[in-house]
């Protein structure tokens, strides 16, 4: 006979579970819905336990009111449970959910063979043996050699960084810093600060710090430009030929004290400087003038040309490999278009007494 002083607290402490799982599932109490899950799920485990020791009481009972209790917990369980797959988006619940069948379902029908048919416990127990080998024999069999080998590994093919678009020859390029340091709060981030850039030009940023940075446009938080992080030692090149004349505001997502100016400017039009190499430049002498001028400052995409007005060969050679003019004879010349700021110190091979200065802003 049922126990139904069990089954009266097996009851109710499932009915609060289910109440509970029901209330976390909604989403009413979403603030401690995953408390809500782990608790109101172990209670309805403890009144099924409860329950089922309830009606099991001196064995199986076979009255009707036992039988309807059974029903009527069975169906709220399968009914919660179905309710929670529909829900379901862990890629793996169909395979748990198939396992735990094909463990429910031999159990259950041994035990009902061993209570009502002892007789044929053994056969059924042999069948239900050789079944599950059998399965586990095909499983493996078929995810080793099948159409579809899903046991062997997969290789996966590696991801190929992609490189950062390189910078079209012969485009001017103004360069801005961020400063080692600039992550501390007050200290010098951006340089320049503000900086005036003609339209057309690539204006590139260089990370000097040990931090990862961001090059991001404030109004719009990056719309019009956004570098992404930029690491130690990494650049960001952004072309200008599309953004409309105008000041932005720029400043780094990660550190958002830092904060410069964008000024896209005018475009300008092509400048020529020009160098002259002066008659007796090959002859190291005092009050030779070599190069004339021997300094000369000049703005970002500016075109310096040398004039050779000796009679003697030379040379304009970057003493940084920045360029090289190869031999230029006698009324010939040589062109350099410099596109990023810096002061390059060049001189003569062929008379190397001979120096000169290129300093662009």
């Amino acid at each position: 006979m049922s126990d139904w002083d069990l089954m009266m607290p097996g009851m109710g402490l499932t009915a609060i579970g289910v109440a509970g799982v029901t209330i976390s599932y909604s989403g009413i109490a979403h603030t401690f819905i995953d408390g809500m899950h782990a608790l109101t799920g172990l209670t309805l485990f403890i009144g099924l336990i409860i329950l089922s020791a309830g009606i099991l009481n001196g064995g199986i009972s076979t009255s009707n009111r036992a039988k309807a209790t059974t029903l009527v917990i069975m169906s709220i369980v399968l009914s919660f449970a179905m309710y929670g797959f529909t829900l379901n988006s862990i890629s793996t619940m169909g395979i748990f959910a198939g396992v735990m069948m094909i463990i429910a379902t031999p159990a259950i029908v041994m035990a009902y063979v061993v209570m009502k048919m002892p007789k044929y416990a053994k056969p059924v127990g042999a069948i239900f043996a050789l079944a599950a080998g059998t399965g586990i024999i095909m499983f493996v069999a078929f995810g080793l050699v099948g159409p579809q080998p899903y046991l062997l590994p997969v290789e996966v093919p590696e991801e190929v960084a992609e490189e950062p678009e390189a910078i079209p020859a012969g485009t001017p390029v103004f360069t801005i810093k961020m400063l080692e340091g600039s992550s501390v709060q007050g200290a010098p981030d951006y340089d320049p600060d503000v900086a005036n850039v003609p339209q057309g030009y690539v204006v590139e940023w260089v990370n000097e710090d040990s931090v990862a940075h961001t090059a991001t446009s404030s109004l719009d938080f990056g719309e019009t430009f956004d570098s992404s992080l930029v690491g130690p030692g990494e650049k960001f090149g952004l072309d200008t030929t599309d953004l409309a004349v105008g000041e932005y505001e720029y400043f780094c997502i990660v550190h958002p004290w830092m904060i410069a100016t964008l000024i896209i400017e005018e475009p300008k039009e092509a400048i020529t400087e020009t160098v002259l190499i002066p008659e007796g430049a090959g002859v190291q002498q005092v009050g030779q003038v070599y190069y004339d001028p021997d300094v000369i400052t000049v703005s970002i995409g500016t075109t310096v040309e040398w004039i050779n007005n000796d009679v003697a060969i030379h040379t304009s050679t970057d003493k940084n490999g920045g360029f090289d003019s190869d031999i230029i004879g006698a009324g010939a010349s040589y062109s350099q278009t410099f596109n990023e700021a810096g002061t390059f110190d060049y001189f003569c091979i062929v008379h190397p007494w001979m120096e000169g200065t290129v300093i662009v802003e």
